[in-house]
């Protein structure tokens, strides 16, 4: 089975952890954490999740140039991603995200973007071959708006599904809406969409109608534990959550979004592909961390004997 080419274009950070009992109140130092290093950022999480899960993935993206940014295309070289076309910034830093976890696992995360907030219209072209040669693109909002929106229109132009997760959530122009094959965002994504606060399957189902008719083929609205709602033409499905214990939740969206790329890279249908990526997502919040916790393909059948 020949599968098709998926492009990711979008973030790299890396995550800084310190885990502690409680989080610290502004000018306290707290002592007695433990620290581990995780790579992030929402595009290399999902170029990660679509790598494993079997997808032929390049990975547009842009570091620093510093031991951050080796780093991290080191893992992605391991991971079998295509990084011919990961930049590197001479002026910023990679992106890093600081975060603090308490022991009821409540966090704070600081972001800084460093060299994501730099990835151009002008990045794109130069991976423009790369791009127009894919099937699928799928891009998240980590970069800035205006590099997805030309990315999207050079995509659709060719006839390229693109792919968005809208995270973190902000109002799209109706010109992306319209160039968009399928959006996945979450209640809270779709909330900013629409205008309805989606709470279960009948306020995403409304949500998904406002989504739609702003010329999106497909809206596939994540719920959590709930499940996930898809709406294509006319038609609605629901896909349920697998039942797990629920241990971090980190990566599980990007996880969800890079193996529907791949259920549909392989000419799975949109039920299919979703149902493969529940499975995904299922594993992923049953681990720590970001990257760490997104499973292989060959991991999926374990969730299969369980149920």
């Amino acid at each position: 089975m020949h599968s098709k080419k998926i492009v990711v274009v979008g973030s790299c950070n890396t995550d800084m952890v310190i885990k502690a009992d409680r989080l610290p109140v502004p000018g306290e130092t707290i002592l007695g954490g433990t620290f581990f290093m995780n790579p992030g950022g929402k595009g290399a999480n999902q170029a990660v999740a679509a790598a494993r899960m079997g997808g032929v993935v390049t990975l547009i993206s842009k570091t620093g140039n510093d031991v951050f940014g080796k780093q991290s295309v080191m893992l992605y070289n391991a991971e079998n991603i295509k990084t011919d076309f990961i930049f590197s910034d001479p002026k910023q830093p990679s992106g890093v995200a600081l975060i603090t976890v308490d022991s009821n696992g409540e966090n704070c995360i600081v972001v800084a973007s460093g060299a994501n907030a730099s990835l151009s219209p002008s990045d794109m072209n130069k991976a423009r071959g790369e791009i127009e040669s894919s099937d699928l693109l799928l891009m998240q909002l980590e970069i800035p708006i205006e590099t997805v929106e030309y990315v999207a229109a050079m995509a659709s132009k060719k006839g390229i599904k693109v792919i968005l997760n809208p995270a973190p959530a902000q109002a799209l122009s109706e010109q992306l809406l319209k160039n968009l094959y399928i959006i996945i965002p979450n209640k809270s994504e779709a909330e900013i969409l629409s205008g309805i606060k989606v709470t279960d399957v009948e306020s995403a189902t409304k949500a998904a109608d406002i989504i739609s008719a702003k010329g999106v083929d497909i809206v596939v609205i994540t719920l959590g534990s709930q499940g996930a709602l898809i709406k294509e033409n006319n038609e609605y499905q629901f896909v349920k959550a697998y039942k797990v214990d629920t241990i971090d939740t980190t990566a599980a969206g990007d996880t969800f979004c890079g193996a529907v790329c791949v259920g549909l890279s392989e000419g799975k249908s949109i039920l299919d592909s979703v149902k493969m990526a529940a499975r995904a997502a299922a594993l992923t919040v049953t681990r720590m961390g970001a990257q760490g916790s997104i499973p292989y393909r060959s991991e999926l059948i374990s969730l299969d004997k369980e149920q």
